[in-house]
């Protein structure tokens, strides 16, 4: 019996990613969101900048924990976006042996309507 690859395009910046998996139809789409806002940002400003640097740092490792959990559940990763995120990520999933056998790459792109990440998406597993 076939084993179903399971592919999923993730477009991403520092504060929201866009999980599409390839399927035939619908894709779907789910989101996961970091807790570090531009928000969280403005309503403490009584904080050190330490601190806050500090509290960015966490709130981004788990961003990218969360990220990664459903990474691994896959056979085949798109990471991509505008930002230095996906890079990150990128550099962070190399490090751990348990992505060893998930094919991952990265590409640059711009921010895109929902239709545009479907389509970039489907455009990339389509050719590999």
């Amino acid at each position: 019996m076939m084993k179903i690859v399971k592919k999923i395009g993730l477009w991403m910046d520092n504060s929201i990613a866009y999980i599409i998996e390839f399927v035939l139809e619908p894709f779907q789409i789910q989101t996961i969101e970091s807790e570090f806002t531009p928000f969280e940002k403005e309503s403490t400003p009584s904080h050190s900048e330490k601190h806050m640097h500090h509290k960015e740092q966490q709130l981004q490792k788990e961003y990218y924990k969360k990220l990664s959990e459903i990474i691994m559940a896959n056979d085949e990763v798109l990471l991509f976006g505008p930002t230095n995120a996906k890079l990150e990520l990128f550099n962070i999933l190399k490090k751990d042996n348990r992505f060893d056998t998930i094919k991952i790459e990265v590409r640059q792109a711009a921010q895109m309507t929902p239709n545009q990440k479907l389509a970039f998406v489907r455009d990339y597993f389509s050719d590999n």
